[in-house]
């Protein structure tokens, strides 16, 4: 891949089962690849910050999932966690530079570490940030009531008409009501990367409504806790002391993580990167360095 200037990453497509999928390239050449993996209904310019100030040490890769920002839509109306690992192991390839180093936020923390327990010889070090319980399914149905409100949420998504906002100020308050650490100038760039205009002039976000509907199998507890022991990279894990997620030193899974540490931060909701970024940097740069 070729080489620019310091400054805005450059947008590249891949395919994946023949998805058309963005991944942006922060640069630089000949170091160590680092592959930046968002959370569900985001996207991959949430890692700006981050990306920025790791890519001194790192050449930074950051995926727009399958169903978010600037990728495709899956056609349908599922969107699995194998088929995220699917595409991240897709870009992986493409990148190749064998382990990589891969940041995953929330779905995308998920994604890496399944991804990181199937191919544990391609993953070198794994910085999850709140990637455990979400959206990993405790079996609190049984087969058949899963698999009904699943096809119950979806009916009722193709009837759901995306929300729309009638000026950017107005997507900025929302992104600030969902998060309120995020600071003005964090608010507003996400949501400018995150939003595209109707004929109309209003706003309306990139994701796929479709993407908020967790499928009925294949994530359950005890076939993650067997993938994620199969993990033999170092693993930092995130957690943010205001988050609504559970803290993981109360969650079974992480145990199954063989070589990992926590670390938990104060002042931080679920998006603790941009919650507390100078912690998180330095954590994460100590760590992967």
């Amino acid at each position: 891949m070729s080489t620019h200037p310091p400054g805005e990453p450059i947008s590249h497509f891949f395919y994946s089962s023949r998805l058309k999928l963005q991944f942006w390239d922060f640069g630089t050449e000949d170091k160590p690849p680092l592959i930046l993996v968002h959370g569900g209904l985001d996207h991959a310019r949430n890692w700006d910050f981050v990306a920025k100030a790791l890519r001194e040490d790192f050449h930074v890769y950051a995926l727009d999932l399958r169903g978010h920002g600037n990728s495709a839509w899956a056609p349908g109306a599922l969107y699995s966690i194998a088929e995220h690992v699917l595409d991240l192991s897709a870009l992986a390839d493409i990148i190749h530079g064998f382990p990589v180093s891969i940041i995953g936020h929330s779905l995308g923390a998920v994604t890496s570490l399944m991804y990181a327990g199937v191919f544990p010889e391609r993953v070198g070090k794994l910085v999850a940030i709140e990637g455990l319980g979400l959206p990993i399914q405790q079996k609190q149905y049984p087969p058949a009531e899963r698999m009904r409100r699943w096809i119950e949420k979806v009916r009722d998504a193709e009837t759901r008409n995306s929300h729309s906002y009638p000026n950017l100020a107005a997507a900025v308050a929302r992104m600030k009501e969902a998060n309120p650490f995020l600071s003005d100038e964090v608010a507003e760039h996400l949501t400018l990367h995150g939003t595209n205009w109707n004929s109309d002039g209003s706003m309306i976000w990139k994701f796929d409504n479709y993407a908020r509907v967790f499928p009925p199998y294949g994530a359950n507890l005890d076939e993650a806790a067997q993938v994620l022991r199969q993990i033999s990279c170092p693993c930092l894990l995130f957690w943010g002391r205001q988050s609504f997620a559970q803290d993981p030193d109360a969650d079974p899974l992480t145990r199954e993580i063989a070589n990992h540490r926590v670390v938990k931060v104060d002042q931080a909701g679920h998006w603790l990167h941009h919650d507390q970024l100078e912690i998180f940097l330095r954590e994460t740069k100590a760590f992967l360095i």
